[in-house]
């Protein structure tokens, strides 16, 4: 344990060192909070709705750090590693590569649930955000979104020759998610035919979830959500396992 906590310090302060994570993770998501606070405030989402603009996009502010961290990050510094022969040396040392893994996946959670606090601390106190939903399933719904995206990252990191093809293809899920899923442009105003198109989106299903369990609305809404982010966190996760290259 004690190991865990002093690799888990180091990579913290190299990554606050780089500030990327810091950046995409919890600023940008606060930044587009405070545009859509500001701009819509307590607007109804549509004519005739009971909750407001920003309720409904909540959910999709709070998957951001999710998917920054868990695609695009985690991939990232595991093909880095591998390429810089990091994972082989520590194969030849007390130290087991597959608790440098879990530092990095602590790290990556860590970035998420304090941009989730920040998000519903701005949002409550500055905006009158109001969770209509229950907390406690919210919370579910995060963190399964959170593993799905992070058994995604893991799979692309683990599989990868080398860090340049893993950034060819973390980008390459990252930023379709972050602009097509309701992550930045609302799912609600997407045309019905690009709609069904996204649908195929991981995180699209997330922020269904999330969405569902802010609004308070009823939970078989969001079933074939739930199952689609199960079978990708449980087909990513064996994937990640069976074909993970240490070096």
């Amino acid at each position: 344990m004690k190991t865990f906590r002093i690799l888990l310090k180091n990579e913290l302060k190299m990554s606050l060192r780089g500030m990327d994570m810091l950046i995409f993770a919890v600023i940008m998501p606060i930044i587009v909070l405070i545009i859509l606070g500001v701009v819509f405030g307590q607007k109804p989402a549509f004519e005739g709705a009971e909750y407001s603009f920003l309720d409904q996009s909540f959910g999709a502010l709070c998957s951001i750090a999710i998917c920054a961290g868990g695609v695009m990050g985690l991939p990232l510094v595991i093909s880095d590693y591998r390429s810089r022969q990091i994972l082989k040396r520590y194969q030849v040392t007390p130290i087991k590569p597959s608790l440098v893994l879990m530092v990095e996946v602590v790290m990556y959670v860590i970035y998420a649930v304090i941009s989730l606090f920040s998000l519903f601390f701005v949002a409550t106190c500055f905006f009158g955000f109001k969770m209509r939903g229950s907390f406690g399933l919210f919370l579910l719904g995060y963190l399964l979104v959170m593993i799905s995206m992070f058994s995604i990252g893991m799979m692309v990191g683990g599989i990868a020759k080398n860090s340049k093809i893993a950034g060819v293809i973390a980008s390459a899920l990252y930023f379709p998610m972050l602009v097509f899923s309701g992550a930045t442009l609302p799912y609600e105003v997407m045309p019905v035919s690009m709609q069904k198109i996204v649908n195929v989106l991981p995180l699209t299903q997330g922020i269904k979830i999330l969405k569902n369990a802010t609004l308070g609305l009823p939970t078989d809404n969001v079933t074939g959500a739930v199952i689609f982010m199960l079978l990708i966190g449980v087909i990513c996760s064996i994937i990640a396992v069976k074909f993970f290259r240490w070096e």
